[in-house]
C-alpha cells in the first residue's frame, strides 16, 4: 500500500496541509519543520501522487520541451544535452514531456490544463505559430536558441555568428586562404548565423570565397560525408573546411580519409558544438563550444521563475561560445 501525505502528517504530528507545503518548499513552513517532514518522507519512500495533486492545485505537473524537429536537423548529442540541462533543474518536481513541434497537426492540446510551462528549442521561424499560440494561452514560456523580439518573451541563446567568425578567423591566422564551408540545415536560424559569421571573417580579412566551396548540409553525419565528397571534386581543393556542426565534420573526415588524404596535413577541419566525441577523434577536432546544457539549464530555471509568478531580471540572455583548439588544423 502506498504512503500518503496523511501518513506522514500523523508521524510528524502536523496537519496534512503542512506536509504538502513542506514538500513543496513553501516559505510559510520553517526550515526545521521542512527537514523533519522530508526526512520522514524519505524513510517511508514517499512518492507524490501527481494526479491527485494536480486536481487539488489545478496544475498538470507537466513541463513541455519542444524541438522544431527531432527526426532531421537535431543531432543525438544536441538532443541529449538539452534534455539533461532541463532535467537537472526540474528533477522530480515535474514530468518532462519531450516532443517535436511538427508532430502536431493543430495546437489544441497545447493548453494550461496539459502544461504548466513550456520550453522551446527553436531553430526556425516556422516555430512562430506554436510560440504565439503558447503565449496566447498564457502558458509560461521560454524560447531557447533563437532570438525573438516579442515584448516580454524570455529568451536564452548563444552567439553562433561570433563563434563561427572566431573559428574562421583562426583558420585564416593559420595561413589558410582556400576555406570551404559545410552549411547547416536550410531554414534553420543557426545555419544562417554560422554562415554569416564565416563570410564576415572572410570579408574582414580580404579572403576571396568561392561558391563551389560552399555546400549545404543537414546537420547529420551523412550530409557531412556527401558534402565533403562534393568539395573534393574541385580541381583546386580547399586547404581547410569549416563544418557548421561536429556531426557533419565527422562525416567529412571520413570522406577525406577515403581519398587517402590526411587531416590536417592535406585538409584542416574545424567544427561547431564541441560534441562529447570530438576530443576522441583522430585527430582530435578543433571546434566551437556552444554550451547547450547551460543554455537549457538556465532556460529551465527561468521557466520555473515564470511559473512561480516571478519575472527574470533579463528577458534576453546571451551565453558565450568558446573556440576549443585541438589537432585538426595545420599552420600553412
Amino acid at each position: 500500500m502506498s504512503v500518503t501525505i496523511k501518513d506522514i502528517a500523523k508521524l510528524a504530528n502536523v496537519s496534512h496541509t503542512t506536509v504538502s507545503r513542506a514538500l513543496n518548499d513553501s516559505p510559510l513552513i520553517t526550515l526545521e519543520t521542512k527537514e523533519k517532514i522530508k526526512k520522514i518522507a524519505r524513510e517511508l519512500n514517499y512518492s507524490p501522487n501527481y494526479s491527485a495533486r494536480s486536481l487539488v492545485l489545478d496544475k498538470s505537473y507537466h513541463i513541455g520541451l519542444f524541438f522544431s524537429n527531432i527526426d532531421h536537423g537535431t543531432s543525438s548529442h544536441f538532443f541529449y544535452e538539452v534534455v539533461r540541462g532541463v532535467n537537472h533543474v526540474i528533477k522530480d518536481q515535474y514530468n518532462l514531456v519531450v516532443k517535436a513541434i511538427d508532430d502536431y497537426q493543430d495546437f489544441n492540446r497545447i493548453n494550461k490544463k496539459n502544461f504548466d510551462g513550456i520550453l522551446i528549442m527553436s531553430q526556425s521561424t516556422k516555430d512562430n505559430p506554436f510560440i504565439y499560440h503558447t503565449l496566447d494561452k498564457k502558458i509560461p514560456l521560454v524560447v531557447l536558441n533563437r532570438e525573438m523580439q516579442e515584448k516580454g518573451l524570455f529568451n536564452i541563446l548563444s552567439d553562433d555568428k561570433r563563434g563561427s567568425y572566431k573559428a574562421t578567423e583562426y583558420l585564416i591566422k593559420k595561413g589558410h586562404k582556400r576555406i570551404g564551408i559545410i552549411e547547416g540545415r536550410k531554414g534553420f536560424k543557426s545555419s544562417q548565423e554560422r554562415k554569416e559569421g564565416f563570410l564576415q571573417a572572410l570579408i574582414d580579412y580580404d579572403i576571396p570565397f568561392k561558391k563551389e566551396y560552399m555546400i549545404e548540409g543537414d546537420y547529420d553525419l551523412e550530409s557531412g560525408y556527401t558534402a565533403m565528397q562534393q568539395l573534393l571534386t574541385n580541381q583546386e581543393l580547399p586547404t581547410a573546411i569549416f563544418s557548421s556542426n561536429d556531426d557533419m565534420a565527422v562525416g567529412a573526415m571520413k570522406a577525406i580519409q577515403e581519398k587517402n588524404l590526411k587531416i590536417p596535413d592535406d585538409i584542416s577541419m574545424i567544427g561547431f558544438d564541441d560534441n562529447i566525441f570530438s576530443s576522441f577523434l583522430t585527430p582530435a577536432l578543433t571546434t566551437v563550444k556552444r554550451p547547450i546544457e547551460k543554455i537549457s539549464n538556465e532556460g529551465a530555471k527561468g521557466l520555473i521563475q515564470l511559473m512561480n509568478g516571478e519575472k527574470p531580471l533579463n528577458n534576453r540572455v546571451y551565453i558565450n561560445t568558446e573556440l576549443i583548439i585541438r589537432n585538426s588544423v595545420k599552420s600553412l
